[in-house]
């Protein structure tokens, strides 16, 4: 089966905890705090495999969760750092963040590496807060929690020439007479429901990456029929092969078709209008198949389309050499589009400063006689300080008291006993005498 969507869930590792120790040896006079940093929690990594050609494997394991950091160890020892996790991922795998709906990666080159979900930092450990008035610190952090999301992950299959047309016109079997793909042929509507990828040999050393999209009908763009399953894949192929049956089988008219066809492509992807395309007039050897032909040529003509058109017949493999021909001089004359975008001569080059962003920045609102106090800043923290020991919780309240808003809630009228909640913790109000 293919599978050209999957949803994940992925989430970095956390950061190891800080430890709290104290370093007592003969020879090693006062001795003083020795509590190491915790570990970096594990990276999630999406890298691209060209031996993969599906998102199969997505279909059965949805959760990629990161290994954590080690604890800090004693004797100033840092706690061992997680391995990351590593994806495997097929070429043309696109990433986007399923709340944001942002792209976050688009993956097309084997090895290429992405960070999807990154890892905690490390908690700090009790000999990085030594001081001169404080000396013997029982304070340690703990680690920051990894970045978690879900992402949608959409393969869009890479190929140089994508065969476009609507249902039973003829894609899989051009497709199977040029290479040696054998995608199931049948005298059904949607006989194909998965891209099917062969490589055409053209001769003289040249050859291309063929691809038999499923069927497109009217309305695709808005998801009817295979609808995105279909269009998707499009985008990635360099050469549109617009293929049409000419012999008009069930009273089809092949101009209209050819209409609707370029009508569906164009309202899912403007740009797609401007790719190169090539009308292969399929079914040559059926009876009327030269008026059609004749006919569409001038109502190509009254509509001002510069298309080619290229009779065949697929079963008969008449032309089909020719049209081989042609698609490789136009992939040959399509350029390559280059990994790296060139920079272009400044004259004049500007130097940008990092500014700090304020992370004192708080809001305080009050829920009948509670105060909250909502910072993104104060959350972090408060995940990172270990509550268990008094010097945590006394380095906590120097920290707000800092930021002022011991000050801002005595503005607000909160009194000595009051509930505070900041995050999903509570605190009371003390006023120091």
């Amino acid at each position: 089966m293919f599978v050209d969507k999957a949803k994940v869930f992925v989430k970095g590792g956390d950061g190891g905890d800080g430890l709290v120790a104290f370093r007592r040896e003969k020879y090693v006079p006062e001795g003083g705090p020795a509590g190491g940093d915790g570990g970096n929690g594990g990276d999630v990594i999406f890298r691209v495999d060209e031996g993969l050609r599906t998102l199969m494997d997505f279909r059965y394991q949805k959760h990629f969760k990161a290994a954590r950091g080690e604890k800090g160890r004693n004797k100033a020892q840092h706690g061992a750092n997680a391995d990351d996790m590593i994806v495997r991922v097929p070429p043309g795998t696109v990433v986007v963040d399923d709340d944001s709906q942002e792209i976050i990666a688009d993956l097309v080159r084997h090895g290429q590496e992405v960070v999807i979900a990154k890892g905690g930092r490390g908690g700090r450990g009790n000999m990085r807060f030594v001081t001169q008035q404080h000396t013997a610190p029982e304070i340690a952090e703990n680690g920051e929690e990894g970045e978690e999301r879900w992402v949608v992950l959409e393969l869009k299959v890479m190929a140089d020439v994508g065969l476009v047309g609507f249902p039973s016109v003829g894609k899989s079997t051009l497709l199977s007479v040029v290479s040696a793909a054998k995608p199931k042929i049948a005298a059904y509507h949607f006989t194909t429901l998965t891209p099917n990828l062969g490589v055409v040999d053209v001769g003289e050393g040249r050859s291309f990456v063929m691809a038999d999209l499923p069927g497109l009908i009217e309305g695709a763009h808005e998801g009817v029929g295979l609808g995105h399953e279909f269009l998707r894949h499009v985008e990635r192929t360099r050469v549109i092969v617009h293929v049409v049956d000419m012999a008009g089988t069930d009273g089809r008219d092949p101009y209209e078709d050819f209409l609707k066809i370029n009508e569906e492509i164009k309202l899912y992807n403007a740009k797609l209008e401007q790719r190169p395309q090539i009308v292969v007039a399929n079914k040559m050897d059926m009876p009327d198949s030269e008026d059609n032909l004749t006919l569409f040529k001038e109502q190509l003509a009254e509509d001002g389309r510069e298309v080619g058109v290229w009779p065949i017949s697929a079963i008969t493999r008449e032309g089909v050499q020719e049209l081989l021909y042609k698609i490789a001089d136009i992939l040959d004359a399509i350029p390559d589009a280059p990994e790296v975008e060139e920079v272009a001569e400044v004259e004049e080059r500007k130097v940008y400063r990092f500014e700090k962003q304020d992370e004192q920045d708080f809001t305080i609102t009050r829920d009948n006689d509670t105060f909250v106090v909502e910072s993104p800043s104060i959350e972090r923290l408060i995940k990172r300080t270990n509550f268990s020991t008094h010097d945590g919780v006394m380095r906590f309240a120097r920290i707000l008291r800092n930021m002022g808003i011991d000050r801002e809630l005595r503005k607000r009228g909160a009194v000595d006993g009051q509930t505070i909640r900041i995050a999903d913790f509570e605190f009371e109000f003390v006023e120091k005498e």
